[in-house]
């Protein structure tokens, strides 16, 4: 015998929609507490009528946010490497390849910018340039792309100057890498191990021999796993300069930049160097 089946009764359909969400809060929400969205949607602040300024502005922003979260892992990394703990420096190496990949993806809204869209609002930069973002320079010092002169736009501002110092003379990402080396066992001469880490690093044929021989080896030794964590990560860094060259060279071609920097020319000559260089090199000698 069947049996005709009948419709919920309202009281089971009230019974089955999910409860409403708590929306009366004393001061300000939990979320905003948490977030301070507020804060950040209202520092905007044009300085044209130019409508095209504000993505301008708020990319420019969003990368800022990027350049501290990828610091933040990069600073991660290299204490882990410190400490011998490979595995939580990969994790860190992982999540920042992740977080640049969104970074790159920050100029998409920029990369079609035209000469006179640019030059609406390009007055409003004054002497402002990214070469003088405090965070991205310290996105560089991890790097290893070190620089005493690099602190000088930052003397008025003494927390950060004395942040950036810190950075300038601790070892970077890829020296807590070569050091991890030696201490594995890997021949890395002693002026390499005792250099001045506030210099910028040069490429040094044993650390080239070191990384030829983790490659030639099981690929899934940590170390090998770690040399492609640090590969990832310079790779992307290499997007990043290569996608702000074109986005730049379409927006102004190779008129000088902001802040009297050479534009184009200087972006030119920072997409041509490599980062982590024996990473790189290694690889023709395995």
């Amino acid at each position: 015998m069947s049996h005709q089946a009948h419709p919920p009764s309202q009281a089971a359909e009230e019974a089955a929609e999910p409860e409403t969400p708590h929306l009366d809060f004393a001061g300000t929400t939990p979320y905003e507490d948490y977030v301070r969205a507020d804060v950040l949607t209202h520092l905007q602040h044009t300085l044209s009528d130019d409508p095209g300024e504000m993505v301008f502005l708020v990319t420019t922003q969003v990368m800022e946010l990027w350049f501290t979260v990828i610091t933040h892992e990069w600073e991660t990394a290299a204490k882990a490497l410190r400490s011998d703990d490979v595995p939580t420096a990969i994790a860190a190496l992982k999540r920042s390849v992740r977080e640049l990949d969104a970074l790159n993806a920050s100029w998409r809204p920029l990369a079609q910018l035209t000469p006179a869209q640019f030059n609406s609002y390009r007055s409003a930069l004054g002497e402002g340039s990214g070469f003088q973002s405090a965070m991205y320079r310290r996105m560089e010092f991890l790097l290893g792309d070190k620089s005493a002169s690099m602190l000088v736009p930052h003397r008025g501002t003494p927390r950060t100057h004395a942040e950036l110092e810190k950075a300038l003379c601790e070892p970077s990402l890829y020296d807590e890498a070569v050091r991890l080396l030696a201490r594995r066992g890997h021949a890395i001469p002693a002026e390499v191990l005792n250099r001045d880490v506030s210099q910028r690093y040069e490429p040094v044929g044993e650390v080239e021999a070191a990384w030829t021989a983790v490659y030639s080896g099981d690929p899934d030794t940590d170390l090998a796993r770690l040399g492609e964590a640090l590969t990832n990560v310079a790779e992307l860094v290499w997007r990043w300069r290569n996608d702000h060259l074109v986005a730049t060279r379409r927006a102004m071609g190779s008129k000088a930049g902001t802040g009297g920097s050479a534009g184009v020319a200087w972006l030119e000559k920072r997409a041509r160097k490599n980062v982590f260089p024996e990473l790189w090199t290694a690889r023709s000698h395995v």
